[in-house]
């Protein structure tokens, strides 16, 4: 296993900034006010999470600047 080139800016890609964003909403979730999570529709959560991890394959084979640099 080798790291992709130019992998010090991997958080410009947007495969890993979705990750990212879906890791921080996912993990927000259970320092929410108990009475905002309650207000919230059921399945929400989840629904962050399956929305931000497909997110993730667009990101990845969309061109981006410099994707070539990005690629293995």
């Amino acid at each position: 296993m080798k790291l992709v080139p130019n992998w010090r800016r991997a958080w410009r890609w947007y495969s890993v900034q979705a990750s990212i964003i879906g890791a921080a909403l996912v993990s927000a979730w259970p320092i929410l006010p108990a009475g905002l999570r309650a207000d919230l529709p059921d399945g929400l959560r989840t629904i962050i999470a399956v929305v931000t991890l497909l997110a993730v394959v667009p990101g990845r084979i969309v061109k981006q600047e410099d994707d070539d640099e990005n690629r293995p």
